[in-house]
């Protein structure tokens, strides 16, 4: 698979909610191609309305850094050599964990991004997309 389409984002999409409801939230799920434009958003019912925005940054910051936004916590604390990152690309940098990119035969070819909770469940809930994406 070189692209991603609608099929395998609904799939993806699938898979991240069963686990945010193994968790007991409700999330807002994004899929993005590799250019970062739009496959699919899903809200659960009663997710955060803030939520929306937020996943769909996740998975663009994936995309255009081809790295888990996990990955820039640290470097983007203050005093961190990417202090501020997060202030470029018109706000759209998110640092923090639930976004991660979709990668196939070494290259992004799209990203998920997941919000609604703690982290650490935006992270599991995104993981568990990545999963079902890698088998």
């Amino acid at each position: 698979m070189s692209t991603l389409d609608l099929n395998t984002a609904k799939t993806l999409i699938e898979a991240a909610e069963r686990e945010a409801q193994n968790l007991g939230v409700s999330m807002v799920i994004s899929i993005l191609d590799e250019g970062g434009n739009l496959i699919a958003t899903h809200r659960m019912d009663d997710a955060w309305l803030a939520s929306i925005d937020i996943a769909q940054n996740k998975a663009w910051t994936s995309v255009a850094l081809k790295m888990p936004t996990s990955n820039l916590a640290d470097a983007t604390a203050p005093q961190g050599e990417l202090y501020g990152l997060n202030t470029t690309n018109q706000g759209k940098i998110v640092v923090f964990g639930g976004g991660i990119p979709l990668i196939n035969d070494g290259k992004v070819i799209g990203a998920i991004g997941v919000s609604g909770s703690t982290v650490d469940h935006d992270v599991k809930v995104a993981e568990a997309a990545v999963k079902k994406f890698e088998s």
